[in-house]
């Protein structure tokens, strides 16, 4: 990590602007990415993203920009101590160019504290001709010796103790923000990260399996601590690909090839209808009542629209105004309250059936959830929990069904 990077990052942070960034440091925009992709590297942490085509600094930008005030403050006093001081008015295009690295300090900071470029190269595990290569390039920006050596040693001149001086405080401050990314980053390896379609409510199979799971994993003493996510499909998709998440509960197969995947529940869809509703159909459902469905970016949403226009009668939805809600809560609260008609999986229905009637479709359409993750000992762990949880669930709900009235089941495979 160079100086240099971390002066274009703050001018990033202050201006929120890449490009204005680049044209007042005369540099190309790529190199301004490029720095602020290596310092959200080095600190394992996400600083800004794009949205709309515009940079927006994330909140971590402005604990970052403060914790990078001592270096900035460390490199201006640098300058002044340089062969070449640059003028007031070329400090900043000096500054985003100043080409020592972080490591450099370091290694200068412990051939000063061992008194030897032998014993540091020792310790630092380097050859000696790269370690005095690199003191030499630090005394040509200075245009002096920082070292005067000796027969027991290397001993620091005058301009050296200054220049140790600083470099010591901007190696303390990048090491307070190292600390930090590397507590950052070792949660993150110990994390199991579960993502998850949105349940309808706390009653739902989807929240009770998760809530399970947690339970059962901290009684087991496993280590690895568990992060919750809820998103959608598509998104529970992109984030597997990328990493973000380790385990995913999706309500389709689409797009889970490329990992250990599993069916949890196999059901069908159903309608869901305002508790003093009279209409017997969906036909009819649909007909008298605005419609409000999950967006065809979740399984559920697809499959409803799919319902609705690949049917028999191809015009039930066409000339309707459908409200799209990828929140199952809204959704439901819509339907108990508001007289609205939605779409779900039997097996998520079947929990809130005292505040929504189920009406079946004329005709029979599958659904199927699905357990995907990405092969860590750890992930795979947290699906078979998941994996129990939901087979003693479903198992209730259908003892419950079946008490109540005889109806189409789901089943855990």
């Amino acid at each position: 990590m160079y100086l240099g990077a971390l002066f274009i990052a703050d001018t990033v942070f202050s201006l929120g602007s890449v490009r204005e960034s680049a044209r007042r440091l005369s540099l190309s925009a790529s190199t301004v990415s490029g720095a602020l992709r290596r310092l959200e590297t080095e600190l394992a942490m996400k600083l800004v993203e794009r949205a709309s085509g515009e940079l927006a600094t994330l909140l971590a930008s402005a604990k970052v920009q403060k914790s990078l005030q001592p270096i900035l403050a460390g490199m201006r006093q640098l300058s002044v101590l340089t062969k070449e001081p640059p003028g007031p008015a070329d400090y900043a295009q000096w500054a985003a160019r100043l080409p020592v690295k972080i490591a450099t300090i370091e290694r200068f900071l412990e051939v000063a504290d061992q008194g030897s470029i032998n014993r540091a190269a020792r310790r630092l595990r380097l050859g000696q001709p790269q370690l005095s290569l690199q003191i030499a390039n630090l005394e040509e920006l200075f245009g002096c010796r920082l070292f005067e050596r000796q027969a027991q040693g290397s001993v620091l001149t005058d301009t050296g103790r200054q220049v140790h001086a600083i470099l010591s405080g901007i190696g303390e401050a990048w090491d307070e923000m190292k600390a930090a990314a590397d507590e950052r980053f070792q949660r993150a390896a110990r994390a199991v990260r579960i993502g998850s379609i949105i349940p309808t409510g706390s009653e739902s199979w989807v929240a009770r399996s998760l809530a399970t799971l947690v339970a059962r994993w901290n009684v087991s003493g496993n280590r690895n601590t568990l992060s919750l996510m809820l998103m959608t499909a598509d998104d529970l998709r992109e984030a597997l690909k990328s990493g973000r998440i380790d385990v995913a509960i999706v309500d389709s197969v689409f797009g889970l090839d490329a990992f250990g995947h599993m069916e949890l529940v196999s059901t069908d869809m159903v309608a869901i209808a305002p508790p003093d509703s009279r209409e017997e159909t969906v036909k009819a459902l649909v007909e008298n009542h605005p419609l409000c469905v999950p967006s065809p970016r979740t399984g559920i949403g697809n499959a409803a629209m799919a319902f609705g226009y690949d049917s028999g009668d191809r015009r039930r939805f066409r000339g309707r105004d459908i409200t799209s809600a990828d929140s199952l809560p809204v959704i439901v609260d819509l339907v108990a309250n508001h007289g609205y008609v939605s779409f779900l999986g039997r097996v998520s229905a079947a929990p809130i059936a005292d505040r929504v009637r189920i009406v079946d479709p004329e005709q029979l359409l599958p659904l199927s959830y699905h357990l995907a993750h990405n092969g860590r000992k750890a992930s795979v762990d947290a699906c078979r929990l998941i994996y129990d949880a939901v087979r003693e669930l479903v198992r209730e709900t259908e003892a419950g069904l079946t008490d109540r009235e005889p109806t189409r089941s789901s089943r855990v495979r």
